[in-house]
């Protein structure tokens, strides 16, 4: 199953809504892959097995279950995150990619990959519309999340 979808960050239209730079958006997709346990509901805890500049080799805890994943950062562009499939656990990626067509814009695309295969039947259908619907509103989740720790520079996992 392939998903992909947009949110918007900035809108120059609402006033309402607080603008973040682009570096305020960078520096939060870096703070979920560094601490996910502040985005992710049900994780209970990520360990960094390696780390380079551009790569965390991390194992996130679930409960009894344990993901392992491969997350690449390509400065001010995009965080990927590879899932190692297993018996357990359908494998796939997930890519979030800044895109700022202009000066007063800023978006955030998600797009997934994941293995499930593509629905044939109608609770297939219904299933894969749960779990895009579920993804959609965890990304809605993360965005808040973000504002929230560039609006309060006291919070734990506040953005500098």
């Amino acid at each position: 199953m392939n998903f992909e979808h947009l949110i918007q960050i900035n809108d120059p239209l609402n006033p309402l809504v607080e603008t973040l730079t682009r570096e305020q958006l960078w520096e939060g997709l870096v703070l979920r892959a560094e601490q996910p346990q502040l985005f992710v509901i049900g994780l209970d805890s990520c360990t960094i097995l390696s780390r380079t500049d551009l790569t965390l080799e991390r194992e996130l805890h679930y409960g009894s279950a344990t993901v392992r994943d491969r997350v690449t950062l390509t400065p001010n562009e995009s965080v990927r995150y590879d899932i190692l499939p297993t018996q357990a656990h359908v494998g796939g990626s997930l890519t979030m990619t800044i895109e700022q067509p202009n000066a007063s814009q800023l978006f955030l695309r998600f797009q997934y990959e994941t293995t499930l295969p593509t629905a044939d039947t109608e609770d297939a259908r219904q299933t894969t519309e749960i779990v895009k619907s579920a993804y959609r509103e965890s990304d809605i989740d993360t965005v808040r999340l973000i504002r929230q720790y560039a609006s309060n520079p006291k919070q734990p996992g506040a953005l500098h």
